[in-house]
């Protein structure tokens, strides 16, 4: 047995709480009383008062209440195999994680951005598989192909600037992507890659790379992230004060948006170009548009989560407050004198 929300199994501790108010109010009970009779003559007044049968009450009312954390906590067992068709498609998210992508003509800035937008993205899929690649001047799969958004959601805020290599490689990004669906098998008229960057691109090899990745059946949406205008790139500054990228001369380096390559990885895999400008990021268009296309059954053999049992606990709950409710504290009053003339 489990318990899918045990915190509420902490309640439990409560229980000698009640009690003592129970106990508290039954001595302040009798303190009014001596307001009014002498504490000689309250057991006379009082002898219809069973004080077992009050005990009784209020130990059933404690199991009540005992019953009813229990059941709060969700008290779950017994579980069985089970087949789950999904019906969906397999998308890899290619991210450029390049010094550049700190530029801040998108607010906060690029990358962070990007982040976001990701994550909003995945709360809008269902059924579909997703796979993350970062990249710069190297690609590297932080997530493979799978099911479990919320691992991609969690690795999403690992993707900060300066641990691949220097640079932005669209190439190595895509070829990574085309080795995920490789391994998994599944490369095909199911396949969609969308690749976010800022295209300042270091190679000229990327669109023989989607060259062959449309060979493959897979299809890659791209998303141009930034201005068309020279931005300079913010870079950590020892003292805090903000500093920008430099080169051997001392001239502060900018970016800009270039997205001629981008725009060719899309048009020669029938996929299609976003312009993602501040106000809009465009991933839900691109949502929008995969939407339409055929999917395949995603199906898995899975273990099914434990059965809820706290219907018993709780109807155990309820019974106990009915008979509480029902059991009087007053037992057979006994007539004075009966049997003094046998």
């Amino acid at each position: 047995m489990r318990f899918a929300e045990p915190m509420f199994l902490w309640g439990l501790l409560t229980l000698p709480l009640f009690a003592l108010l129970f106990v508290y109010a039954y001595h302040r009970r009798k303190k009014l009383a001596a307001r009014f009779v002498s504490l000689s003559m309250l057991p006379k007044l009082s002898t219809s008062v069973s004080p077992w049968r009050r005990l009784a009450k209020v130990t059933i009312l404690l199991f009540a209440i005992a019953f009813l954390f229990v059941a709060l906590a969700r008290p779950q067992w017994g579980r069985k195999m089970e087949h789950i068709e999904r019906r969906g498609l397999d998308l890899v998210l290619l991210q450029d994680i390049s010094l550049s992508m700190l530029a801040e003509d998108i607010k906060p800035n690029r990358l962070t951005r990007s982040r976001h937008e990701i994550s909003a993205f995945l709360e809008s899929l269902s059924g579909d598989r997703v796979g993350l690649v970062a990249f710069s001047g190297e690609a590297q799969v932080m997530v493979p192909l799978t099911l479990d958004y919320g691992t991609v959601q969690m690795m999403l805020k690992e993707l900060t600037p300066g641990w691949l290599m220097p640079g932005t490689n669209l190439e190595k990004a895509i070829r990574k992507g085309m080795d995920l669906y490789r391994n998994s098998g599944s490369a095909g008229q199911y396949s969609v890659m969308i690749l976010m960057s800022d295209g300042e691109e270091l190679e000229a090899a990327a669109v023989n790379a989607a060259k062959e990745a449309a060979e493959m059946g897979i299809r890659i949406y791209t998303i141009g992230i930034g201005s068309r205008e020279g931005v300079p790139i913010p870079v950590p500054s020892k003292n805090g004060e903000v500093a920008y990228k430099k080169d051997m001369q001392g001239n502060i380096v900018t970016t800009r948006l270039e997205d001629g390559t981008l725009q060719e990885i899309a048009s020669v895999t029938g996929g299609l170009y976003f312009y993602a400008n501040p106000g809009e990021f465009q991933l839900q268009k691109v949502l929008s548009e995969i939407a339409s296309l055929e999917k395949k059954e995603q199906s898995s053999d899975r273990m099914e989560n434990y059965q809820d049992r706290y219907q018993i606990f709780l109807a155990l709950a309820a019974l106990l407050f009915l008979i509480e409710a029902l059991v009087s504290e007053r037992g057979r009053k006994r007539r004075v004198g009966a049997g003094r003339f046998n």
